[in-house]
């Protein structure tokens, strides 16, 4: 039999990486907002990204329970050759399942993250 493979100790992904928040000098936005069902929230951010054909992805953090804030980190992911042109991102995510006690943490690179209570207050 072979080894046991470890999700945690795996070697990190080469074509996504946690995106910056500010790109080209501009900052970007995130909020958590209501959804039209009772009960369902949302986080949007929306900012920049330093390739044009760069996927945003919103990846939330696994647990064994529940934490106070999710994670939620903030990914481009890159494959091929890259379009080294600055574009826009606008990318949502639903907080089912995967809310904190107290609501969600937006994680960017250089360790610069952003709690948002769920429900908003």
């Amino acid at each position: 039999m072979g080894e046991t493979y470890n999700f945690e100790t795996a070697e990190p992904s080469k074509s996504c990486r946690l995106l910056a928040r500010t790109i080209d000098g501009q900052k970007a936005q995130a909020e958590v907002v209501l959804g039209i069902v009772n009960d369902t929230f949302f986080a949007i951010v929306r900012g920049r990204k330093p390739y044009l054909n760069m996927q945003v992805r919103l990846s939330p953090l696994t647990y064994v329970r529940q934490p106070e804030y999710w994670g939620i980190e903030v990914l481009g992911c890159v494959s091929g050759i890259v379009l080294p042109t600055i574009g826009g991102y606008d990318e949502h995510l639903s907080l089912d399942g995967i809310r904190g006690t107290k609501g969600i943490e937006i994680i960017w690179a250089n360790a610069e993250t952003e709690r948002f209570p769920v429900p908003p207050k």
